[in-house]
């Protein structure tokens, strides 16, 4: 049965705690899952976390500290001294998981706890896995895996496996090297116990180097996410600009990666830039949110400036003022749809190679159909409750002509920040909404001037429609 955090549950833990009822916290967590048991000191002051997390033993306490969210990892972290960590550390984590926690430190107490990590192999893990630049693969891979020498027998490889497997909770393959280290292929199960005749043939007869996909380190863990996802695999090794194995990258690695740049995206393309949760200082919520509101109030700036250079307009014909509000939002939602399209393509790699001018004229060809659809929906309803020709067609050819545009610019702007170098999840949200507002109002007053003076004297718009073409 899957386990739920009330309000109750964390009351009555606080009491034990308050009350300094061991035993009773003990049991109460006993049975829970790590990652459960971590959503239950979130919901608690740092004191009481740290408290209960005391009373963890290391295993249960080495999974629980790699289930928790980075703010409340690094509280936890600072009531814990070095040698708690490192006791924690010490054979309970994976490489990748270890550097993860011990980057939250400061350099001075990460340099004391991994002093004190007993197991030097781990120690040495750790450190080469720090010098990679986060957001890199090596950043996210884990040092333990299991290789064997392309030139070892079968029993040899075999013995050789026992001592590396008990390092890993899971072992998804075999890799195959060289003297040198180098990767040269791999090896399942299957092959190891029914390819070999016996256990001295030699590895060397029954690898297999077909379909062996393998990432540098440096590589982005953007790109190492995509080829995972495409090639459906639940590992993946990583190697040196010269072909040396270095590590492993496992899918549930991969899986918290696409779910951090999901979220980053998702709060971008809602105007947030940077990652910020409801549980965040609000300083630091504020220096995420400020800066586009404060572009779209300088949006709303030029949209009133717009609004007032038509001013003459709107006296002369005030009931144009009643569809300001429809033209900007249809502008802004269209624009939102195009670019979003786009930019969940870019980042799931499935844009596919076709032109820019490609995808501009089939985002035409969907606009023309969705802005005719809508402009005669809008143009029925005015000609049935409204009783001015002119606001009718200029409502109609105006929303046309706004979607038509904001399909266009939607599709463009991801594509040419992409280009840039620059997250086209920008493009989305604010930006958009922004920029179609401003140039979906001027779309409208320039055609409801052009359309209220045709109906007023037709043959002097046609002589300015003349002069002008």
């Amino acid at each position: 049965m899957q386990f739920e955090l009330t309000k109750e549950f964390i009351s009555i833990l606080q009491e034990f705690i308050e009350n300094g009822r061991d035993n009773a916290i003990q049991e109460t967590l006993h049975g829970l899952h790590p990652a459960d048991i971590s959503d239950v000191m979130e919901e608690l002051k740092s004191d009481e976390a740290t408290y209960i997390y005391k009373l963890l033993e290391n295993e249960e306490a080495a999974d629980v500290l790699i289930e928790l969210e980075d703010d409340e990892l690094s509280k936890l972290l600072s009531a814990l001294t070095s040698k708690e960590i490192a006791e924690i550390i010490d054979e309970n984590v994976d490489s990748d998981d270890a550097a993860d926690v011990i980057q939250l430190l400061p350099e001075q107490k990460q340099e004391e706890v991994i002093s004190q990590i007993s197991d030097e192999s781990q120690a040495s893990d750790i450190i080469a896995l720090l010098q990679f630049e986060e957001g890199t693969a090596g950043a996210i891979m884990a040092k333990e895996l299991v290789a064997v020498n392309i030139n070892w027998t079968v029993g040899q490889a075999i013995r050789e496996m026992r001592k590396q497997a008990d390092d890993l909770e899971n072992v998804y393959t075999i890799y195959v090297i060289n003297d040198e280290g180098i990767l040269k292929g791999r090896l399942s199960l299957k092959q190891l116990l029914f390819s070999a005749t016996s256990t001295r043939t030699t590895i060397k007869e029954i690898y297999t180097d077909e379909d062996l996909r393998s990432v540098e380190s440096d590589e982005d863990v953007e790109e190492v996410a995509d080829v995972m996802q495409k090639y459906d695999l639940v590992v993946i090794p990583v190697i040196t600009a010269n072909n040396l194995l270095v590590g492993r990258i496992t899918i549930d690695d991969v899986v918290d990666v696409i779910k951090d740049e999901a979220g980053r995206d998702y709060q971008m393309a809602s105007g947030i830039s940077e990652r910020v949760d409801s549980e965040d200082r609000i300083q630091r919520i504020l220096r995420a949110r400020f800066p586009w509101l404060l572009i779209g109030l300088i949006g709303g700036i030029f949209g009133a400036l717009v609004i007032n250079i038509f001013e003459y307009d709107i006296k002369i014909y005030p009931e144009m003022a009643f569809f300001i509000p429809l033209i900007a939002a249809m502008g802004g939602n269209v624009g939102v749809q195009s670019s979003a399209i786009i930019v969940q393509g870019l980042a799931n790699k499935t844009i596919g190679l076709s032109s820019t001018g490609q995808k501009l004229l089939k985002e035409l060809g969907v606009a023309t159909l969705n802005g005719v659809i809508l402009a005669l929906v809008i143009l029925a309803f005015n000609l049935r409750f409204g009783d001015s020709l002119a606001l009718s067609y200029t409502v109609s050819i105006a929303l046309f002509c706004v979607i038509i545009f904001a399909s266009l610019f939607g599709t463009l702007t991801p594509l040419v920040l992409d280009k840039l170098n620059i997250d086209p999840a920008l493009a989305t949200g604010p930006f958009i909404t922004t920029a179609n507002d401003i140039v979906g109002l001027f779309i409208y007053f320039i055609i409801g001037r052009m359309m209220y003076l045709y109906f007023q004297d037709p043959e002097a718009c046609n002589t300015i429609l003349e002069l002008v073409t």
